[in-house]
């Protein structure tokens, strides 16, 4: 004769079923009252979830290491070209010169040292501009540079 298939049974072969990896599914009938139980599931679920983002940032470089030495090889597969044609390779876009990415803080502080001469020099221009305005507003001419006397050849 069978075993008599109990209710109990019946929930355990559909909590089997659903869930094969042995997480009970109790909370989802039965809410759990226990305040222990509940910090471990939240421990156990953040546990989880730095697992998951490890592997997602893990799987974010993989594909940033790829995609940078699928444009290495490109590149390479550029100056060969060029070399094969005898010429010298084109940067891309047109530019004269690819800027060295470990010189950034380099370069920016030359750049804005240009610039800053630049406006520097605009500064003084228009000074000089302001004060001949304000010396002819003023009634005075303007100073006439000097000439330059030149040597008797004798002496």
């Amino acid at each position: 004769m069978a075993k008599p298939v109990s209710p109990q049974d019946m929930f355990d072969l559909w909590q089997k079923m659903v869930n094969p990896g042995a997480y009970p599914l109790q909370s989802l009938m039965f809410p759990v009252l226990d305040a222990k139980e509940l910090e471990k599931k939240i421990a156990e679920l953040e546990v989880v979830e730095h697992w998951l983002k490890a592997n997602l940032n893990m799987l974010q470089l993989s594909i940033k290491s790829l995609e940078y030495q699928r444009q290495m090889v490109k590149g390479g597969e550029r100056i060969r070209q060029a070399m094969e044609e005898g010429s010298a390779p084109e940067a891309p876009g047109g530019a004269e010169e690819i800027p060295n990415p470990a010189l950034w803080a380099w370069n920016m502080m030359a750049q804005a040292g240009t610039e800053a001469a630049e406006a520097m020099g605009r500064a003084v221009e228009a000074a000089g501009e302001a004060a001949s305005e304000a010396a002819r507003d003023a009634g005075q001419p303007k100073p006439k540079p000097k000439a330059k006397r030149k040597k008797p050849a004798g002496d």
